[in-house]
């Protein structure tokens, strides 16, 4: 909770600079019911309750620029669980936002407006729980062509193609590459659009070296200690690949895809096109001695060291990328980073969906909405784009708005490669994992597996056999006792994990 009031401080300050435009616009938009009072009514399925963190994000600015309307906040969580001051019983279910949120929706005084995530968006629109927003936007000329297609096509596809929701801001992920490293190799830059395959042939080209001067072709992040087998998600989700059945009764990995996937990165590392985890001890030995020779002050990320030349990236690692190259001369055993970013690489199956994308303060109206004008009138002003020359000043979030999508700091670089994929959709899974919170035990037992794939002690085949059997069991374990640690070859889940 401190975590957040501190990133909200910058937002506040910024709130007082930017109100009067606010306020006078809201102004301006009709005053007729400016005097009455009235009550809108906000709940989350993420279980917010009346904090200052929520407030200051979400609705400050309206409260200031609309005096007649009050804002109520509406937990969707008991507030011992939501800050983790008291955790279920054993055997007791974890209570569940999103069904308290629906119970609310439908409850003698409804929230008006509702605030989701992306994967349950779909579960609320099938259910006929929110109000379709498309007549509204079309009556009020509100102007959505410069929203960007991640957050548009991405609501969109949630709302079968119809918008019931609006996302003010999002955060992204894009392939960075170092220049340098292309043209010692002779080979193309990075290009938007690229596939997998075209991506993965292109980091064959620029991987060279041996032993700790190996320089590789690609990494699914820049962190030094990244895991493959929870990295690949990059790489699978957008096949819509799963790891159980509908139900979470039987698991579905023992599959010719699955085995193609896992072929497909084993030959990435045996051939060291990516980087296995470099060794944590020596790297903190290294980052702790500069006046050694290998001194690297970025030991810890792989981009930044150079060893690398493809890597995924959030949107707010480049603050650190764009710092560094400004303090170049003040640290030791840094040269700066000539780079640029494309688009994350996509399947041919699914060309426009790829990347880690993060919606935030998607909204929208309860079909049962008592004040359904006010709570349009609030989405229509946290959309707009006052609010998103305000927000546009983060250094995490991007705004939805593609006008006021700025290079950071005036650096020149392809910002629209973070804005043209659309998410992964997998609401399926998300409701797996809500309703048996030990289901990603039976996920680990992959990992295990996996791990015995590199070092040579299995074939890929059976291990997704082993996975697909050890998983079953571990699935009727949980069946018939949802929240019961999972037994596995006679140990505990957490004693198999750790093995």
């Amino acid at each position: 909770m401190k975590r957040w009031i501190k990133r909200a401080v910058p937002l506040t300050l910024a709130v007082g600079m930017t109100i009067p435009v606010l306020a006078a616009c809201s102004k301006n938009q009709g005053s007729d019911d400016s005097k009455k009072e009235r009550v809108l009514r906000i709940a989350s399925s993420m279980g917010y309750g009346d904090d200052e963190y929520f407030r200051q994000q979400f609705t400050e600015i309206f409260e200031f620029a609309n005096p007649n309307i009050k804002i109520e906040i509406i937990p969707t969580m008991d507030e011992k669980y939501r800050y983790g001051y008291a955790r279920p019983n054993p055997g007791e279910k974890p209570e569940d936002p999103m069904e308290n949120l629906k119970k609310a929706m439908e409850g003698d005084n409804p929230p008006d407006v509702i605030l989701t995530n992306y994967e349950q968006l779909n579960d609320l629109v099938s259910s006929n729980m929110l109000t379709q927003l498309d007549a509204l936007i079309a009556k009020d000329k509100f102007d959505t062509t410069d929203i960007v297609p991640a957050v548009i096509d991405g609501l969109k596809k949630q709302g079968d193609g119809k918008l019931f929701a609006l996302a003010p801001t999002f955060s992204s992920s894009a392939l960075i590459y170092n220049k340098k490293m292309f043209d010692d190799a002779g080979a193309p830059y990075p290009k938007d659009g690229m596939t997998w395959e075209e991506t993965f042939e292109l980091a064959r080209r620029v991987a060279k070296g041996d032993g700790d001067n190996r320089k590789y072709g690609f990494s699914f992040n820049t962190y030094s200690g990244g895991d493959l087998f929870y990295s690949m998600d990059m790489y699978t989700a957008p096949l819509q690949l799963t790891l159980f059945d509908d139900k979470g009764e039987k698991m579905t990995v023992d599959s010719d895809q699955w085995e193609k996937i896992w072929k497909t990165m084993l030959q990435l590392n045996n051939d060291k096109i990516i980087p296995a985890p470099q060794d944590q001890s020596k790297m903190r030995e290294r980052m702790m001695n500069p006046n050694g020779e290998d001194f690297n002050p970025f030991q810890h990320d792989d981009f930044l060291s150079s060893r690398v030349a493809m890597s995924i990236i959030n949107y707010g690692q480049l603050d650190q990328i764009i710092n560094a190259n400004k303090s170049a001369q003040n640290i030791k055993g840094f040269t700066p980073i000539d780079w640029n970013v494309v688009t994350v690489p996509t399947h041919p199956e699914a060309p426009n969906v790829g990347g880690y994308i993060g919606m935030n303060g998607i909204m929208g109206i309860n079909a049962k909405a008592q004040n359904a004008e006010d709570a349009w009138k609030f989405i229509k002003f946290i959309n707009g784009e006052e609010w998103a020359k305000l927000k546009a000043r983060s250094s995490y979030q991007l705004v939805a708005r593609k006008k006021f999508l700025k290079p950071k700091e005036g650096i020149e670089f392809n910002m629209d490669a973070f804005t043209k994929l659309i998410p992964v959709s997998r609401q399926d899974d998300y409701k797996l994992y809500r309703e048996k919170p030990n289901i990603y035990q039976v996920r680990d037992i992959g990992r295990n597996l996996f791990q015995d794939v590199v070092q040579g002690k299995t074939q890929i085949r059976d291990a997704l056999k082993q996975w697909q059997s050890q998983g079953d069991a571990a699935l009727q374990q949980m069946k018939d006792n949802p929240t019961a640690p999972i037994n596995i070859g006679g140990a505990t889940s957490t004693q198999a994990i750790m093995r």
